[in-house]
């Protein structure tokens, strides 16, 4: 993988436009600035177009869909097309309901994105298949095990040569992918799934890393994603050593592991593979 890539973040302090889903947009903007980027949350469509011109990218999550919100993701999507901006869309609970799975597409079909981040039951319905979701989560059906992991690792190719975008398959095992390469990732634990928002912050964190790698997409994703998992790890450890500390402290805890985390941690601590 690439060197100094989480240098050339906190170099270059990416601003990020977030439209985000309103139950962890704290959380989002504070581990973008944990990370060493710079957040704006901006919503409303009389500003989305404008705040997304003076980004270096922007970050799509339909976690928390409305129609008001919908036109901002368009203009703002569209306004980041046209200057050639980083864009990640994150697209919560699709195939869950007719408006996510068809807001999901349209963006799709009328922004196009740089990277692609989700479960495998969201991205099964951006290409066209069933996926078995659980509310907004993926289905244990649809999950990434070492027993289907070079099926998956082809889907998400398959997948970003349909779309143009770098896949971020998350779950229990992460594939990162482009049409010709990617990687497994095994950093992480089940806990950070009881934590509402790790994978929306960790979407910012992608934004983040792909601004200030513009160059290599691929790795800048296949960094965030360990990055974030790695995080997770470390901070279960500090847990383990509070008395009273809980799901509450760990998010917390998540949140320091980023603020701290440097290219040569990351390298001593990611389990990643290429493929």
């Amino acid at each position: 993988m690439e060197k100094d890539l989480i240098k050339r973040v906190r170099k270059t302090v990416p601003l990020v436009h977030n439209i985000t889903n309103y139950v962890t947009v704290n959380d989002v903007a504070n581990i973008l600035l944990a990370c060493g980027g710079s957040p704006i949350m901006a919503d409303d469509a009389g500003e989305a177009a404008e705040i997304t011109s003076i980004c270096g990218g922007l970050n799509i999550n339909i976690g928390t869909l409305n129609s008001r919100t919908i036109e901002s993701m368009l203009l703002a999507g569209k306004k980041a097309k046209e200057l050639e901006h980083i864009t990640v869309l994150d697209p919560v609970g699709a195939g869950a309901s007719k408006l996510r799975t068809e807001t999901a597409m349209r963006l799709l079909e009328e922004v196009g994105f740089s990277v692609i981040r989700g479960n495998v039951s969201e991205l099964k319905t951006l290409w066209g298949k069933e996926g078995k979701t659980k509310g907004v989560d993926a289905d244990i059906a649809d999950s990434v095990t070492e027993e289907n992991l070079d099926e998956m690792v082809q889907f998400a190719k398959k997948l970003s040569k349909k779309t143009g975008a770098v896949i971020a398959m998350t779950g229990a095992i992460d594939v990162v992918a482009h049409e010709n390469k990617a990687y497994a990732i095994r950093n992480g634990n089940p806990l950070m799934s009881k934590i509402t928002g790790t994978g929306c912050m960790l979407s910012g964190v992608v934004a983040a890393y792909c601004v200030a790698n513009p160059e290599n997409l691929l790795d800048a994703t296949a960094a965030a994603v360990a990055a974030m998992g790695l995080s997770g790890e470390i901070a279960l450890e500090r847990l383990k050593k509070t008395e009273l500390g809980g799901t509450s402290s760990y998010r917390t805890y998540i949140i320091d592991a980023m603020s701290n985390m440097t290219d040569e941690i990351l390298e001593e601590g990611m389990k990643i593979e290429a493929r």
